[in-house]
């Protein structure tokens, strides 16, 4: 009898396999536990950078002004965050709504609103900081003023950001997902300071943290569990992320 062609496709899926998302819905327990790692820590991590400087636009401009590289990582790897925040509450509203699909739903779809709306905000504070690097501080201050508070579309999910985090902290309490302490800690993140080229504040800590402590453990968690991955499977990944990363850098930079 004659041994069965193996396709292309069969031997990726054997060289680079991919876990089925049946426990934990997209984007897979890797991606979201990952994410769940990351993101709260970037945040912090960029929160404390930039947390000598007062808050206000007209004093975080300045400050960039004085320490472009600081400034400029501390918001980086906050937005970076924000950004990887997407992944672990798709997966986090995933395993909430197993239990109950009402609180998953309004919960992740509140908070994914709010962080489209914190990815916006992050497009101005890099437009605003390169205002200060081409023309000064003093008229990016006066351009930033001149338009600060004016409608756009993103500012109608404002509310999606503060009320997100509870109707999800809310449903994670219920359904058992994450115990009362760290459902509060989850909570605590819609003290998180809004809108554009805000700084750090204490209450910004205390958010951060809660976020940490809720997330972080059941990112670990997530990662911890088996089955996990053949060492060959993780040495073969490794390199295409990187190298995958490298080419979205280099592309983005190119335009």
């Amino acid at each position: 009898m004659a041994a069965p062609v193996t396709t292309i496709g069969a031997r990726l899926r054997g060289a680079l396999p991919v876990e089925r998302w049946e426990a934990t819905g997209f984007p897979g327990r890797w991606v979201g536990g990952t994410a769940m790692v990351l993101g709260p820590l970037l945040m912090l991590t960029g929160a404390l950078l930039r947390a000598r400087f007062h808050f206000f636009y007209p004093d975080q401009l300045a400050a960039y002004e004085r320490h472009p590289t600081l400034m400029a990582t501390a918001y980086g790897l906050f937005a970076a965050g924000s950004l990887l925040l997407w992944p672990a509450v798709a997966v986090l509203a995933a395993r909430i709504g197993v239990r109950s699909a009402g609180w998953g739903l309004w919960g992740g779809v509140l908070v994914m609103l709010g962080l489209f709306a914190r990815t916006f905000h992050a497009g101005v504070d890099h437009l605003a900081f390169q205002l200060v690097r081409s023309q000064g501080v003093g008229p990016a201050t006066e351009a930033v003023s001149a338009g600060y508070g004016a409608f756009h579309v993103f500012a109608t999910l404002n509310l999606a950001i503060l009320a997100g985090w509870i109707v999800l902290a809310l449903g994670a309490w219920r359904t058992r997902v994450l115990g009362p302490a760290r459902a509060a800690a989850l909570g605590l993140t819609a003290a998180l300071p809004l809108g554009v080229l805000k700084g750090t504040t204490p209450l910004s800590l205390v958010a951060l943290a809660g976020l940490c402590a809720a997330l972080v453990p059941l990112g670990l968690t997530l990662l911890c569990a088996a089955p996990r991955p053949s060492r060959a499977a993780v040495l073969r990944w490794m390199p295409l992320i990187l190298v995958t990363l490298g080419l979205m850098v280099l592309l983005g930079q190119a335009g």
